[in-house]
């Protein structure tokens, strides 16, 4: 069933709603097997939302409620600045993946995602993975990551970015002797570490489970550091490729690197952060545009088109990139700042043209 059960006061989630203008914000809870997940739609103007189910052991469902709008935001902003028709969207279950998850578990989350018809189709996120999103697809009629696992398609657009970056910051389109630290090695950061290895760059990798580190910097040929050391660590580009928020008043002082490009989602604990970065003179990649390769791979999957052609429109990622830099140069304002006004831009001519995408 679904409730109004007080993970924040009520009128403090409107309040939280209105000023990004969210759509909607289900609040999901089955008793029988310990559910508690939130579904935020934020914009449905392009499409469908689409966004990951991510799975973690927050702190406080305040948290998880932060967490699941930041990311739903965010996954409109992809979409409208890649050229993608569809919506932002996101869930979280709240648990720890390792020991909550059960199939029980996703087939309740698929439930409640079943009641918005549409409207909001989930895909793989931190916690989850293909299988836990076939088991989500018993239930619910529209999931994507059933068929592949979008995060190579991630990396590789990444990888594409940080050239552009690289090409912007020192006017070479090589990584041969490129030193990149990548921030968790998990789906997007391994397949991602790997690509930086074949290009000739040299590559340090970290990650709060520190054996994973260990074992991919073996399989890969790349350096391994203790998790809390990687982001001090002397290099041409830090790759966050963990949670969100890496960059914060605590941490902007500690980096060592001239370009932060990576996969992860909500690099910046806040908008600030993009200006402090700029004026630091670090070239500050807007994470959800160098990482919507994923997001590009799964319209594709959805449209039937072939590898060939997503491939393709996943390595124009590297031009998006270079296009929000010489905005961001021509404009006089920071790469973030850049990326938001181009997102905006679509977002604000299309939602124009007719109604927002209804469930059918």
């Amino acid at each position: 069933m679904l409730t109004g059960r007080a993970y924040v006061g009520v009128m403090s989630v409107f309040d939280r709603m209105v000023p990004d203008d969210f759509e909607q914000v289900v609040f999901c809870h089955d008793a029988n097997t310990g559910l508690r997940s939130i579904i935020a739609v934020h914009d449905t103007s392009l499409g469908p939302a689409l966004g990951g189910v991510r799975m973690r052991a927050y702190p406080r469902e305040e948290d998880a409620l932060t967490d699941c709008l930041r990311l739903a935001r965010g996954m409109t902003f992809k979409a409208a600045i890649a050229g993608v028709n569809l919506g932002g969207g996101k869930s979280v279950i709240i648990g720890d993946p390792k020991h909550d998850k059960t199939e029980a578990l996703l087939k309740a989350h698929g439930r409640f995602i079943q009641t918005l018809h549409g409207r909001y189709i989930p895909g793989m996120d931190s916690g989850t993975e293909m299988r836990d999103l076939e088991v989500i697809a018993t239930e619910a009629d529209r999931v994507s990551c059933v068929r592949n696992d979008p995060s190579p398609m991630t990396a590789l657009g990444v990888l594409e970015g940080i050239k552009a970056c690289v090409h912007a910051r020192f006017g070479t389109g090589s990584l041969d002797g490129v030193k990149v630290c990548v921030q968790g090695v998990g789906h997007v950061g391994s397949s991602l570490a790997g690509k930086l290895v074949a290009e000739g760059a040299e590559v340090t990798v970290a990650d709060a489970d520190g054996p994973r580190a260990k074992e991919v910097a073996g399989e890969i040929g790349a350096t391994k550091v203790d998790a809390d050391a990687l982001l001090a660590t002397p290099c041409d580009v830090l790759a966050p490729c963990a949670y969100g928020g890496v960059i914060d008043d605590s941490t902007v002082d500690t980096l060592r690197c001239a370009i932060v490009a990576g996969g992860a989602n909500n690099v910046l604990a806040e908008p600030r952060h993009g200006e402090e970065l700029q004026a630091r003179g670090i070239l500050y990649a807007p994470d959800y545009c160098i990482n919507a390769g994923g997001l590009i791979s799964l319209e594709e999957e959805i449209l039937g088109h072939d590898e060939q052609r997503t491939e393709r429109r996943v390595r124009s990622v590297g031009k998006l990139v270079a296009d929000v830099l010489r905005r961001a140069e021509q404009d006089g304002v920071s790469p973030a700042h850049a990326a938001t006004a181009m997102a905006t831009e679509r977002l604000t001519a299309l939602s124009a043209v007719g109604p927002k995408y209804v469930s059918r």
